[in-house]
């Protein structure tokens, strides 16, 4: 299994470009689902907590399923933000929300299982392998918006254990609709009724929705339960500080589902230590419980966020209507804006015929000193020309300079 698994296609993409800016060169990053401090900083009283936690000495282990305020914050939350209603015994606590997708995998899926995941995503294809699982790859396309529908899916969720659904989406941040979600749920909850009467495991959902605080103005973000109630017997959330509040670092992410799969990954959990800090669980705790603070941060994070995605994608939308090869979606949230680049069969003033995406990536990084990821990193097979830019990492100042380089390069080819 080890000698199998292929390092992250994003990571070696952003090692490249750090190099290459330690050693001198100015490069737009647009590589890495992150965000810089400069730009956007955690919240002051999560900063705040989490010293004054410090301060209070709570710096022992905490209890591996997560302290009970910050289990009872997130059911909290949950009921206020999105009418979901889990007790705290069916919220999981962990070290962001990486450690809980193993989990949820981990605990409901055997070697050969089948695991359905649209692609483009995140990572989906790594942890099947981890887990020897028979991976399911479900090709979306642009037409909606790289999301998958109910037609998709049919075919292939008879004989599934797990199928994973991103919404928002990385890489592409675009939200799912109420309608198409609600088909998938009527699928699932179909299926795990003809399974009940033989007996059969259930088909479960892994809904990732760790984007969902971040969505541009009239952009609904829904939820399994939410459009069909039944799906709460099947549905286990992945979600976290990490994305909404700016805080990859400080690792705290939890999980909310079924009672009896939960109990199954904080077992799993236990035995991997992945537990979050003592000091950030208090501190998100009470960020948790403070609404007027939320709501205060997330407008003025989405403020920089739409900027940024606005500027991007009126750039390159002016260079696609000047008839240079470029296409781009309309960001709807996240930290991502979803652009196609085919100057397929082109040649670059060096002589080289740019025939993939990875030909591209290069002579953009090379030509316009800009990092862009390709679509085959989320586990797309064909050379189609889509990219994901972040924009968590940059200045909003850098990316007219950006958008202007990528025009001129297009514009040498040949």
């Amino acid at each position: 299994m080890a000698a199998g698994l292929v390092g992250s296609e994003i990571l070696a993409i952003a090692a490249d470009i750090r190099e290459r800016v330690a050693a001198g060169a100015e490069i737009c990053n647009l590589t890495v689902g992150d965000f810089s401090p400069a730009q956007f900083p955690v919240p002051q009283a999560l900063r705040d907590g989490i010293a004054k936690a410090l301060a209070e000495g709570r710096t022992n282990y905490p209890p591996s399923s997560g302290i009970p305020e910050l289990r009872e914050a997130v059911s909290r939350l949950f009921a206020r933000r999105l009418g979901l209603h889990y007790p705290a015994s069916s919220v999981l606590i962990a070290a962001g929300a990486r450690p809980l997708i193993y989990a949820t995998y981990r605990a409901v899926v055997d070697p050969g299982d089948r695991v359905v995941f649209p692609v483009p995503s995140w990572n989906n294809n790594h942890y099947a392998h981890l887990l020897g699982a028979d991976g399911v790859p479900v090709s979306c396309g642009p037409q909606t918006r790289f999301l998958p529908t109910r037609e998709d899916l049919v075919r292939v969720l008879p004989g599934a254990r797990l199928v994973c659904i991103n919404s928002p989406l990385n890489p592409t941040g675009t939200a799912i609709e109420a309608d198409a979600l609600r088909g998938i749920c009527e699928e699932i909850v179909a299926e795990n009724q003809a399974r009940r009467s033989t007996g059969q495991r259930p088909l479960y959902m892994l809904y990732d929705q760790v984007y969902w605080m971040l969505r541009v103005p009239g952009v609904e973000h829904v939820t399994p339960p939410g459009v069909c109630p039944e799906m709460a017997d099947y549905t286990i959330f992945i979600d976290g500080i990490s994305k909404a509040f700016a805080a990859t670092g400080l690792r705290v992410g939890w999980t909310a589902g079924p009672a009896d799969v939960v109990e199954r990954m904080a077992a799993i959990l236990t035995h991997v230590g992945a537990w979050a800090p003592r000091p950030e669980q208090h501190a998100t705790a009470d960020l948790l419980g403070d609404d007027a603070t939320i709501d205060a941060f997330l407008e003025t994070q989405m403020q920089g966020l739409a900027a940024r995605l606005d500027r991007l994608h009126e750039g390159l939308s002016a260079l696609a209507k000047e008839g240079l090869p470029v296409e781009v979606i309309p960001p709807m949230g996240a930290i991502y804006l979803t652009v196609r680049i085919h100057p397929f069969g082109r040649v670059t003033p060096e002589g080289e015929r740019l025939a993939t995406n990875d030909a591209i990536r290069r002579y953009l990084l090379n030509a316009a000193r800009v990092g862009v990821v390709p679509f085959q990193a989320f586990g797309v097979a064909s050379d189609d020309g889509w990219f994901r830019l972040s924009v968590g990492a940059v200045g909003l100042e850098e990316l007219g300079g950006a958008v202007a380089r990528i025009g001129e390069a297009l514009r040498a080819l040949s």
